[in-house]
């Protein structure tokens, strides 16, 4: 079973597709348990078990076979997990985005308002623009931050982030409200 095994890392290593989908089947069940349990979000589990499986297929050459895979294998997607877990634990509390907007005015039914129509606008962009928008704007990631959790280029993220908010503005435009707001707000 050693030799089996120890074959079946040589072919990965080599590149072979076959062996890489053999493997991959083989241990994304142990990964995604492990990574579901630690940062209880499907989601992010999902994302953190490929990252894993990815990292360690990369370092198969640093294997030391001499040692259990398994433990070996998922260190690397706990290690994974506890950087996940560790930049929860240090990003600032979420804001919603429309806090943002200065509301000086005696009431907030403007601000309310706004927020409602701006929900409304971004139900309507395409599902990229608004996952990247949401995690700049109301999560505040960076642009490398919402990258590495999309899975996207760091240029990627940026276009989307600028199409949404085009495609708000043009759509707030179009229903009024950015008028409506800009003639309730008090001048300075």
């Amino acid at each position: 079973m050693a030799n089996e095994f120890c074959g079946l890392v040589d072919r990965c290593i080599a590149g072979e597709p076959g062996a890489i989908l053999e493997w991959v089947e083989r241990y994304q069940g142990p990964v995604f348990g492990l990574c579901l349990r630690m940062v209880r979000h499907r989601q992010d589990a999902e994302d953190l078990t490929q990252e894993s499986l990815v990292r360690a297929l990369r370092s198969l050459g640093h294997w030391d076979r001499e040692r259990p895979f398994l433990p070996w294998l998922l260190t690397i997607a706990g290690n994974r997990c506890r950087t996940l877990l560790a930049r929860r634990m240090s990003r600032p509390a979420t804001m919603p985005l429309v806090d943002a907007l200065p509301d000086t005015s005696a009431s907030d039914e403007p601000a309310r308002r706004l927020a409602e129509e701006l929900l409304v606008a971004l139900e309507d962009v395409r599902g990229e623009y608004r996952s990247a928008f949401t995690l700049f704007h109301q999560q505040q990631m960076s642009y490398a931050e919402i990258a590495e959790k999309l899975q996207r280029p760091v240029g990627t993220v940026k276009t989307w982030v600028h199409r949404a908010r085009r495609e708000v503005i043009r759509r707030l435009s179009q229903r009024g409200v950015l008028a409506e707001v800009r003639d309730e707000l008090p001048v300075v």
